[in-house]
């Protein structure tokens, strides 16, 4: 395809995302849509006088183009359209799929077989561990996780996957140059060795705040169903899940105590039977099974990574306190002066960097 008329097209004032969806069903190439006549384009369903006008006299910034795709094949990322036979045949499904991906990494078609994972950036202890037993067991089942690299719930999934040699996806709402937030720009070069990061937007967009609701569409949309652990009445994971309930995705929500307000927008989808409850990735596994096409389960152990150059101070600090000899979180805290959700976020950090390991009973040793 010539990407340089694609993008072209996708900047022309009034043509948005519904509308080159228009444009690229219609004709072969987007080249073809910049060199139409005016009655031609206006033949289109979706496409009025006004567009068509704007179409047939716009004249393109070949600078922001040019840097665009610069870009992009400095990150070694590409462009999937929705007429690419690369392009997630779940999201063709959805009410709004978005008409072209900018994709750094690599889609398979396994991930159909996806579970996302979504949450509050501000989890509790109880939040983390709920997150790496339900995404362990997912991905020791072949499920590929889907989630927004945001912090948090999202973060821990990503990893989480990653430690225990699975495929993700990261869904961003800005630029797939632009990662954030920045603490998760180790995490995203290894999501793109194995799976994918994935944006609708332009390089070099910023993740503003407006851009984030929309993708959860596409997060959603690409998968067999959601998972919420922990989030407000209001935050963003409950976004996704509406959108997962109007695309007719399933819906699984992890129960949380009644006096945290991180656990009321889980905890009343549960109850309005918008969600079904979830105490284990087996309840997932037995609700999706029906829809399944390429799952495999995997029968590797932890994937085994080198350890990293440089740790954080905090890293450097919690691993000062472990040896060979196995020690508990709380111990770990009480000698670090941190938190203990704090020490878990960074525990599993270390896990990731393959620099201490997790034994049973929540304890610790160094690998």
């Amino acid at each position: 395809m010539d990407y340089r008329s694609l993008l072209t097209l996708s900047f022309v004032p009034r043509v948005g995302n519904q509308r080159l969806r228009a444009l690229l069903d219609y004709f072969n190439e987007p080249a073809e849509a910049l060199k139409a006549s005016v009655p031609k384009l206006k033949s289109i369903p979706s496409i009025d006088s006004r567009t068509a006008a704007e179409i047939s006299k716009f004249q393109p910034d070949n600078n922001e183009i040019d840097t665009i795709l610069r870009r992009l094949d400095r990150l070694g990322g590409r462009i999937v359209t929705i007429k690419d036979s690369g392009y997630p045949e779940s999201l063709k499904e959805i009410y709004d799929p978005p008409a072209l991906l900018y994709v750094l990494g690599n889609l398979d078609k396994s991930d159909h077989d996806s579970i996302a994972i979504v949450g509050t950036r501000n989890p509790s202890e109880y939040g983390k561990i709920a997150t790496g037993e339900i995404c362990t067991g997912l991905v020791q089942s072949g499920f590929t996780i889907i989630s927004g690299l945001a912090r948090g719930i999202d973060t821990v999934a990503h990893t989480t996957a990653l430690h225990y040699g699975g495929r993700t996806i990261a869904v961003i709402g800005c630029g797939v140059d632009i990662i954030y937030p920045q603490d998760n720009v180790r995490i995203s070069k290894q999501i793109q060795q194995t799976g994918a990061i994935l944006s609708e937007y332009h390089i070099g967009t910023k993740p503003d705040a407006g851009n984030f609701p929309k993708r959860n569409r596409i997060i959603s949309g690409m998968t067999l169903g959601t998972v919420v652990i922990e989030s407000s009445p209001t935050g963003g994971a409950m976004i996704t899940a509406s959108y997962a309930l109007d695309q007719n995705r399933e819906i699984f929500a992890v129960p949380g105590p009644i006096n945290e307000e991180r656990s009321n927008g889980t905890n009343k989808l549960i109850q309005q039977g918008r969600a079904k409850l979830v105490q284990s990735f087996e309840d997932i596994v037995e609700e999706v099974v029906s829809k399944l096409r390429y799952i495999t389960p995997k029968t590797t152990s932890v994937q085994t990574l080198q350890p990293p150059p440089d740790l954080n101070m905090f890293e450097e600090k919690i691993h000062s306190v472990i040896t060979q000899q196995p020690v508990h979180i709380d111990e770990i805290a009480k000698k670090t002066g941190l938190s203990t959700s704090d020490t878990l976020v960074h525990l599993l950090s270390l896990e990731f960097k393959g620099v201490v390991k997790q034994l049973a009973g929540k304890m610790f040793a160094r690998c």
